[in-house]
């Protein structure tokens, strides 16, 4: 079963529309297609995220820590003990590659492609949420 780490920006466009891979990348979650691995810095930047930039009339407190609860259950929990700072362009992302390389992810999945290039020098791709789905239904 693949495992990939999900960039916040993918949480974040699944959450706000039901159209589009990222929502779909959501149901396939749901349906166990695939793992996730988590870390406590990404589950502390998903809620901070989620809890700012989601449309707060729809999602409230409640209906976001229960999808963080959510993730907490069915993610793979890695600590992270090797730190690779500075080594991507946008260091706020830094975390999430020293999570896909402690968790040996396949993928991470995100929007921001340009933001992660450096990781494919470690062996991570980043790809897209359509393009990740794509890999996961022909392996069917």
């Amino acid at each position: 079963m693949k495992n990939i780490i999900i960039d916040t920006n993918v949480l974040i466009a699944g959450l706000q529309s039901k159209r589009g891979q990222s929502y779909r990348l959501l149901q396939l979650l749901y349906e166990k297609r695939f793992e996730i691995s988590i870390s406590v810095p990404l589950i502390l930047e998903y809620e901070a995220l989620l809890k700012k930039k989601l449309d707060r009339n729809i999602f409230s407190d409640s209906h976001i820590e229960a999808f963080i609860d959510y993730l907490c259950k069915i993610g793979r929990h890695i600590k992270i003990y090797y730190l690779w700072r500075p080594y991507l362009k946008d260091a706020f992302d830094d975390h999430v590659l020293e999570l896909a390389l402690a968790s040996e992810c396949d993928y991470i999945v995100t929007y921001n492609l340009k933001d992660f290039k450096r990781a494919e020098e470690l062996g991570i791709k980043a790809i897209t949420p359509g393009a990740f789905i794509e890999i996961i239904l022909k392996e069917e």
